[in-house]
C-alpha cells in the first residue's frame, strides 16, 4: 500500500470517529439513558422505569388496535359504575430526560405519572422538570415509587416517597402517589417473600402512606405479578385504586378481588400510555380525594 493512500485511510478513519463522537456527544441525556444494554440514569444510578420488568417478562403485544381499545370505556368505572368514557396520560422517568410537556399535552394527554423514587437510596435528577412541567402545561399529575421489598419495609420506603416527591395536596391537580409492585429486577420474581409476606409487605407502604397524607396509595402492577406473589393473602380493592399493566388488546383478568381498575398501562410505545377509566371530572376526584 502506498504512503499516499496510507495516510488518506488515516485521515478517513479519524473523520469518521470524530463525526460518531459528536452524534454521541448531540445525544440529549434522555437518549444516552435508554442506549441498548444501559439500565443507569445519567448519575450512573439504576432507573427502573414503571413496567420496565412487566414488560421483560411479560412481553408487550401492543399494536394500533390496542391503542383504540385502550381509549374506549372499560366495563366498570373508578366508582364501580358503568364507564362511558376515558382520559388518556402517559408515566415518566429519568429514562424520558426533559420532557417536552407542550408536545404531550397536544397529542391530547392530560394526566402523567413521574417517577419519584425507588427502593430507600434513588431519586429521579428529572423529578422537578417532570412534575412541574406536567403540571404547568394543564395536566394532572401524580408520582410513583419503585417498589423494592427486598431491602427495607413498606413503611421506610412509603417516608422516603413521600419525603422526596411523593406527596399528594388537595389542588385539584394532584393524583395520589403509586406504589409500583412488579417483578424483581435483581432475583428472585417475589423478592424472596411468601405471598403473606408480601401482602404484609405492601399494607405497610399502603398504610404509612395513608397516614402521611390522608390518600391511600395507587397500586399499579400486573395481574400476573400479584397472582404469583400476593394472592389472595391481601385485598386491597377497597382503598386502593388500581393501576394495571396488560399490553394487550383488553385488560384482561384482575388482580384478586378487584372490580375494575382505574388506569390501564397499554402500551410502552413509543412512550408509557395509560387509559383513566372514566370520565375527566371523575379524574379530577381521584385528585381531589
Amino acid at each position: 500500500m502506498s504512503i499516499g493512500r496510507r495516510r488518506w485511510r488515516i485521515a478517513a478513519a479519524s473523520f469518521a470517529a470524530s463525526v460518531s463522537a459528536l452524534l454521541l456527544g448531540a445525544l440529549t441525556p434522555a437518549a444516552a439513558e435508554v442506549a441498548p444494554g444501559t439500565n443507569a440514569d445519567a448519575r450512573g444510578q439504576v432507573d427502573h422505569a414503571m413496567g420496565s420488568q412487566i414488560r421483560k417478562h411479560e412481553g408487550d403485544h401492543s399494536n394500533s388496535y390496542t391503542k383504540r381499545r385502550a381509549l374506549e370505556p372499560q366495563g366498570l368505572n373508578s366508582d364501580g359504575v358503568s364507564a362511558y368514557a376515558t382520559v388518556p396520560g402517559i408515566d415518566v422517568s429519568s429514562w424520558q430526560g426533559n420532557v417536552d410537556w407542550s408536545y404531550w399535552w397536544n397529542q391530547g394527554k392530560r394526566f402523567a405519572y413521574v417517577k419519584a423514587t425507588e427502593g430507600t437510596t434513588y431519586t429521579n435528577p428529572y423529578f422537578a422538570q417532570q412534575y412541574n412541567g406536567s403540571y404547568n402545561v394543564g395536566m394532572i399529575r401524580g408520582s410513583y415509587h419503585f417498589a423494592r421489598p427486598d431491602v427495607s419495609s413498606g413503611a421506610t420506603q412509603a417516608n422516603f416517597f413521600v419525603n422526596n416527591g411523593g406527596g399528594w395536596s388537595r389542588d385539584g391537580k394532584t393524583l395520589p402517589g403509586a406504589l409500583d409492585v412488579e417483578y424483581n429486577p435483581y432475583g428472585s420474581t417475589c423478592y424472596g417473600k411468601t405471598k403473606a409476606q408480601m401482602a404484609a409487605w405492601i399494607k405497610d407502604f399502603h398504610d404509612t402512606y395513608y397516614s402521611r397524607t390522608g390518600r391511600w396509595p395507587v397500586i399499579y402492577t400486573s395481574t400476573s405479578w400479584w397472582t404469583q406473589c400476593v394472592g389472595t393473602a391481601g385485598d386491597f380493592s377497597s382503598t386502593a385504586p388500581l393501576w394495571v399493566a396488560r399490553y394487550a388488546s383488553t385488560v384482561g383478568e384482575l388482580p384478586y378481588n378487584w372490580g375494575y381498575h382505574t388506569i390501564w398501562q397499554y402500551t410502552s410505545s413509543p412512550i408509557d400510555q395509560n387509559s383513566f377509566n372514566g370520565s375527566y371530572d371523575r379524574l379530577k376526584v381521584l385528585a381531589t380525594g
